[in-house]
């Protein structure tokens, strides 16, 4: 399940999300060729990403960051980016450009150490924007629960676009990252799910002041649960039905 696009483009251009697609991305090809070398990539990584055994013992603070702009294949980076793109534009329209800069930071640097609390001896070296997006995602929920996303439903071989309300995509998404810590080695490699369960939540919390000053329920009741602003009508494409041939 992927989301596409929101119905809800920002009324401002959203300046600090593109500025963050574009560092990341930059960052990414910096050194990309890297991957062809397994040791260079691996001494890099453990140079600038979050090393939980490292912080512990009062080292590597840094990384809290840094790790927020490295990635670790196409996939990861494409991914992440696509994610900010959607979730970004409105908050950022919402708690303005500055603000939802120390926003996005701050939920990635909250979302590292959930991650370093939950496994302080791994040696692991964990990257990725994805705490800092989870907590993007968190504060879209508190405050548009209803706008509309679209998603891409993909089912081995079937493919199919609907549009749903913001609540339900994110909930699942979070459940996902929920059970998938409860079910995985915090010690090992691979997806971080308590770092994405922990920004998230971070963010829903920083949030918590800015859906208040603008009214709190009266905000929902307001806008509908949406961005305070006219949604996108994005037309739908018509593919032609193609009979059966019948055989003479």
């Amino acid at each position: 399940m992927f989301p596409i696009r929101d119905h809800n483009p920002s009324d401002r251009v959203p300046f600090v999300t593109y500025a963050l697609i574009a560092v990341n991305v930059t960052v990414f090809l910096s050194y990309v060729g890297l991957f062809n070398d397994p040791r260079a990539l691996n001494m890099f990584f453990y140079e600038w990403a979050i090393l939980p055994a490292r912080v512990v013992q009062g080292g590597g603070y840094e990384t809290l960051v840094t790790s927020l702009f490295l990635h670790g294949g196409f996939m990861h980076i494409i991914g992440n980016m696509l994610f900010l793109w959607i979730f970004g534009d409105n908050l950022e329209d919402l708690m303005g450009h500055w603000r939802f800069l120390l926003f996005y930071l701050a939920c990635g640097i909250g979302a590292g150490l959930v991650h370093v609390a939950m496994a302080p001896y791994s040696t692991v070296p964990t990257v990725g924007a994805s705490g800092a997006i989870a907590g993007v995602m968190g504060g879209y929920l508190l405050l548009f629960p209803r706008a509309r996303i679209d998603i891409l439903l993909i089912i081995v071989i079937f493919f199919r676009i609907f549009t749903i309300p913001a609540w339900v995509m994110l909930a699942v998404w979070f459940g996902m990252q929920f059970i998938g810590g409860l079910g995985a080695d915090p010690m090992a490699g691979g997806v971080a799910y308590w770092a994405h369960a922990g920004g998230f939540v971070i963010g829903t919390i920083f949030t918590i002041p800015v859906f208040l000053s603008n009214g709190g329920r009266a905000f929902w009741l307001r806008h509908a649960g949406r961005p305070p602003h006219p949604e996108a009508k994005y037309a739908r494409s018509n593919v032609p039905r193609v009979g059966r041939r019948r055989r003479k």
